[in-house]
């Protein structure tokens, strides 16, 4: 399945092309003129870098009303500040429920504060689509039947990183820092998914809140391990901190960071660009700095995008793509549920993504959903900051393989 871009960015799946329009009736959220979709993320708070997600998406959904919306109805996202803080997510999602009765949930940020709500939604049967998350656990279908991720999750990606690390030094010792969440906890499994009983002898892990100031003091209790290898399993703000303070300790290890804290603008420019030398992630969208998409007419639809519509963001900066990007998929869904916008069946048809050709995404990396796998990319390739970009090596790699 491709994206057809002429339908995605110039509005072809609304106004005249679009069905004659279906009565709402019932379907929470959807009338004759608009379907109400919501989100929380951090505008404020520890992780507030991520918070420019939502407004590329509420930049994106005005650009989709004014080529004349989704059959024929115009998008009204809103979004609310939860400021990283479980406590009020819980507020702001039976706000968005409640009060602002929106169709469905998109793109919410983070792991604890999904955490705190997920019950409460799949209860109430609303889709929680495509969460800007990196558990595994949100690939649980069976448990969380409304609910979907959308990144390759930790754990996965912990386990592409152990593996080449293994293949680097077998006998390799590994130090890992770690979010004392989901999202950590994710790291420390896919670490010993491939370690197996060697986990105890070869890991030292050391665990941080979010809302820790700093976590240099971490960093120099790893250290102290003669680790070869370091795992920063953590969030922006956090890994920024990590990546100046083992610079700073002249620390002589390998250092693996999440994909979601990949960020140049929000991680990578505050650590410091030659503080990051070395520095290995995983990718599975174009980087919009590499000079090899210069011709790449997805990357030129989304810098298009950038200028013209969000002329504030930094279009270099993996938040702001990432959040282009699942606006993109949302718009084949939304696509594919034509006028039967009822929440049946926009989960429905999240679950009936076939080999998506999203024009952001890598070469051979795909979108794919079923009833029973909620877990839409589960493909990545290792990148390492020479000092200037991201520069890809190895082959794309199938996290569900391993």
């Amino acid at each position: 399945m491709k994206i057809d871009r002429r339908l995605l960015l110039k509005g072809a799946v609304a106004g005249a092309l679009a069905p004659a329009l279906a009565a709402a009736r019932d379907m929470t959220g959807v009338s004759d003129t608009e379907i109400k979709i919501g989100s929380t993320t951090s505008l404020s708070g520890p992780v507030s870098a991520l918070g420019v997600e939502d407004r590329v998406l509420e930049a994106y959904f005005r650009m989709i009303n004014e080529q004349g919306g989704v059959a024929g109805r115009k998008i009204d996202f809103i979004y609310y500040d939860d400021a990283f803080q479980p406590p009020k997510t819980v507020e702001m999602v039976r706000r968005l429920l409640e009060s602002d009765r929106v169709s469905f949930l998109f793109n919410m940020l983070g792991t604890a504060p999904n955490s705190a709500v997920v019950d409460y939604i799949n209860h109430a049967k609303v889709p929680h689509l495509f969460l800007s998350v990196n558990g595994s656990k949100w690939g649980d279908y069976k448990r969380y039947p409304w609910t979907m991720g959308f990144a390759p999750s930790a754990r996965t990606e912990a386990q592409v990183y152990a593996k080449y690390a293994v293949q680097q030094k077998p006998d390799g010792r590994f130090a890992v820092l770690y979010q004392n969440d989901d999202l950590g906890k994710d790291y420390l499994a896919g670490v010993r998914d491939v370690l197996g009983s060697q986990f105890e002898t070869r890991v030292k892990a050391v665990a941080h809140e979010v809302s820790a100031p700093t976590v240099d003091s971490e960093i120099i209790t790893l250290q102290a391990s003669g680790a070869d290898f370091f795992l920063a399993g953590s969030t922006a703000k956090s890994v920024a901190q990590s990546i100046r303070k083992t610079h700073e300790l002249g620390w002589n290890v390998t250092r693996f960071i999440a994909s979601g804290a990949a960020s140049i603008n929000g991680v990578l420019k505050p650590a410091g660009f030659d503080h990051a030398v070395g520095v290995i992630s995983s990718a599975y969208l174009k980087d919009p700095s590499d000079p090899a998409w210069a011709n790449d007419k997805g990357m030129a639809d989304y810098l298009g995008f950038m200028k013209e519509r969000f002329a504030s963001g930094n279009p270099a900066d993996l938040y702001c793509i990432y959040g282009y990007t699942v606006g993109l998929v949302l718009m084949q869904v939304l696509r594919q549920a034509g006028n039967d916008l009822s929440r049946e069946n926009i989960m429905r048809q999240a679950e009936n993504l076939k080999d998506l050709d999203v024009p952001t995404l890598l070469p051979g990396i795909k979108v794919n959903t079923s009833p029973t796998d909620h877990r839409p990319l589960e493909q990545l390739q290792l990148q390492r900051w020479d000092g200037t970009g991201w520069k890809r090596f190895g082959a794309v790699i199938e996290g569900a393989n391993i």
